[in-house]
């Protein structure tokens, strides 16, 4: 058994390397295609983070009329945090939400220098609980506080998070329908590739058939030859993703602004890592299977 298993890894390192050009170039595929889903998978996991940091932290913002009296502002709060459902109550005058927005954008700091007044209204900002934030209760507070006197306008960053989440699976199905693409080119490609090595070692297959070697015996080598490829493409493609995923901040730099976070990459996971590689051997091995299977009859 050992002797065997020496021999079919010889004989498919000895292929590999004696039809290395055109390997290669399965590999460089194999490499791109996985690099796309990952790519994407890479958005799509920031995306779903950004959304459920944002579902933690949902809050409610209440835009005042900058007239409004200090009593009538204090009622508005009191009134806020009444329900169960609202964790923290705070009052953000227009000085703090300036502030804030400095920070936020420091790239529009000159237009905020230029202006005259401070543009920015007092408000109040409700932290919601992030098991009810979607339920029916808030939404109705939330349209009964918008008809209150001296509230101007209401912001309920939910929206933001289905926003997110919509985003997230849309990357995902971009990825998987791009990646899906290349993935067939690859599966073309291998089992191009498997049979013109096929087609080379013809006169070699039949000497090994006149010897009494089994179908299963012939195929082996090529299904390790298959995977082999696949596996190095999918791993050559995780290493150029933490490459891009290193280099995106540093080649953008600050040019998108405040969607530079959202527009970020978070590194798949282990299991989504030997996903991407356990997909790699599988195309591999389906596409040496399926070329083989068309000159041995099992």
């Amino acid at each position: 058994m050992i002797e065997k298993v020496k021999f079919f890894l010889t004989l498919t390192g000895n292929n590999l390397w004696q039809f290395r050009t055109r390997n290669l170039f399965s590999v460089t595929i194999i490499c791109l295609s996985f690099l796309t889903v990952g790519i994407f998978l890479s958005l799509s996991n920031n995306l779903r983070d950004t959304a459920r940091q944002l579902s933690n932290n949902l809050t409610v913002a209440f835009f005042l009329d900058k007239e409004l009296p200090a009593a009538a502002v204090q009622a508005l709060r009191d009134e806020v945090g009444q329900p169960a459902f609202i964790e923290e109550v705070r009052f953000v005058p227009p000085e703090e939400a300036l502030e804030k927005f400095r920070a936020s954008f420091p790239e529009l700091g000159d237009i905020i220098a230029n202006l005259k007044a401070n543009p920015f209204p007092p408000s109040i900002e409700a932290r919601v609980r992030s098991k009810v934030s979607a339920s029916g209760n808030v939404l109705e507070f939330v349209d009964t506080m918008r008809g209150r006197a001296g509230v101007t306008d209401v912001q309920f960053n939910q929206d933001w998070v289905e926003k997110m989440q919509g985003f997230s699976r849309l990357a995902g199905a971009v990825g998987a329908f791009l990646g899906g693409i290349l993935l067939l080119t690859s599966f073309f490609i291998i089992s191009n590739v498997v049979k013109l090595n096929v087609f080379a070692r013809k006169n070699e297959i039949e000497i090994l058939r006149l010897v009494g070697s089994t179908n299963l015996f012939i195929r082996i080598p090529f299904w390790l030859e298959g995977i082999t490829l696949g596996l190095l493409g999918s791993l050559l493609s995780l290493g150029l993703l933490f490459v891009v995923i290193r280099l995106f901040p540093f080649y953008v730099g600050s040019s998108l602004g405040a969607l530079q976070d959202l527009l970020s990459f978070r590194y798949p996971d282990l299991a989504q890592a030997l996903g991407l590689l356990v997909g790699g051997a599988a195309t591999g091995f389906i596409g040496s299977a399926t070329s083989v299977s068309k000159f041995l009859k099992a």
